[in-house]
């Protein structure tokens, strides 16, 4: 029998050419995100970095501002603010590594109940994306 309801379409969000090359050549975060200010891969980039260097709170203002940014990309891809964002498409990787940035950051301040939202809207969003980033 054919299912006449289909789930909901994953989003896949378009590739960003000129900040995957920089970032991935090295460049430093704070200039690939000033360059490309709507890359949420260089704000989890730089969201990571201050987390690693101990600075939770810079931390976290990273990765809410590369959340926010993801959280666009997606809207303008059609997203309608549920359903699946693949991690195996690595445009996507860029949002995913910041929802995990922001709840790892905002477990580190005891903003707990924003924690576990963001747990769980990353496994909403990708079970792999979940286990690839927490292990």
């Amino acid at each position: 029998m054919k299912n006449l309801m289909p789930g909901v379409p994953e989003t896949l969000l378009d590739i960003e050419a000129g900040p995957a090359a920089a970032l991935a050549a090295g460049d430093d975060p704070s200039t690939v995100a000033a360059q490309y200010p709507t890359s949420s891969a260089a704000w989890a980039a730089l969201a990571d970095r201050a987390y690693q260097a101990g600075e939770v709170v810079a931390s976290y203002a990273y990765a809410r501002t590369g959340y926010h940014r993801g959280l666009d990309q997606l809207r303008r891809a059609g997203w309608k603010g549920h359903g699946p964002v693949p991690w195996n498409h690595e445009p996507n990787q860029g949002f995913l590594r910041a929802l995990h940035a922001l709840g790892r950051a905002a477990d580190a301040i005891g903003e707990s109940d924003e924690a576990a939202r963001c747990a769980q809207f990353l496994r909403d969003c990708d079970p792999a994306a979940g286990d690839a980033l927490t292990g």
